[in-house]
């Protein structure tokens, strides 16, 4: 248990750009825990929550950047749980999570950053995409059949993977010159965790809803899978965008490195409170003159 007196330092998990090949393999799932015990770990996340909503009532007044935070990983890696935790404290009013299923036709004849955009957080919100466009060269490249219907001009099978990398790095490199801050997490979870938190779905019956035999399909493409993000994260991760792998085999350990990954990185924009002019502290004053008559 040593490693709960450790300071998490977000670049232990960053994905440096320029990497021509990445090998997941070589990045580890779980890491000494960062708390001592569950009530240390309890007081630690909602020291980062309260702290989160700090920051979040700040970025919401002064209204200057939006705030993206992308979260990918397989099935059953904790998405869901780690976006609640650590959102919790979150003032609804400046926050929403969307959650990309399958494209629907109107979607399809579109190009594939399309159903996102739509969906990018306005100045002073944060947006929480679970699941992304990140879809379209994950999925599709493990499932290829699915580009069918997106009914697409003619592309050699890696050009199209190459233009697709390209086309999200200059939309990312787009919405930050416009004051959007994309932190992007990869929760890596090891394929014999996945394992047991399936059996638990099937075990516990209030998990049942969340298991489908098309998740033990999924399963069997592990290594393609693993193949398409390592290619993906190498081709997407850039100084203003960075990749986080997180490991994901220790739930609660997520949570916290995501939480402090988010507040570093949230910490960085340059925010203040919008300055009273005097005019409109001229105008307080008569305000406050006819409340105390």
């Amino acid at each position: 248990m040593r490693g709960w007196r450790l300071k998490i330092r977000s670049d232990d998990f960053r994905l440096k750009p320029g990497r021509k090949r990445l090998d997941l393999s070589a990045w580890p799932t779980v890491v000494d825990p960062y708390f001592a015990s569950k009530d240390d770990y309890q007081r630690i996340l909602d020291g980062n929550v309260s702290a989160l909503n700090s920051l979040q009532q700040l970025h919401y007044a002064s209204s200057r950047h939006a705030l993206l935070l992308i979260f990918q990983g397989m099935d059953s890696a904790g998405k869901d749980g780690v976006i609640r935790h650590i959102l919790t404290g979150i003032n609804p009013a400046g926050c929403e999570v969307h959650s990309f299923k399958q494209p629907s036709s109107e979607e399809l004849g579109h190009d594939f950053l399309w159903r996102t955009t739509c969906k990018l957080p306005a100045r002073g919100r944060i947006g929480v995409f679970n699941r992304s466009y990140y879809e379209e060269v994950l999925v599709v490249r493990v499932h290829p059949e699915l580009l069918i219907p997106e009914n697409l001009p003619r592309h050699s099978h890696d050009s199209l993977w190459r233009d697709r990398y390209r086309s999200i790095v200059e939309f990312e490199a787009h919405m930050r010159r416009n004051g959007t801050k994309i932190v992007k997490f990869f929760l890596h979870l090891s394929k014999k965790e996945q394992a047991k938190r399936f059996l638990s779905r099937i075990d516990e019956p209030d998990k049942n809803w969340k298991f489908s035999r098309a998740d033990i399909h999924e399963r069997t493409y592990w290594r393609d899978y693993m193949r398409a993000y390592q290619e993906c994260l190498a081709a997407t991760s850039t100084k203003h965008a960075p990749w986080f792998v997180v490991p994901a085999d220790d739930k609660a350990n997520a949570r916290l490195i995501a939480s402090q990954i988010l507040l570093d990185e949230f910490g960085e924009l340059k925010m203040a409170y919008p300055k009273t002019s005097a005019s409109r502290r001229r105008e307080l004053h008569k305000i406050r003159a006819e409340l105390t008559k």
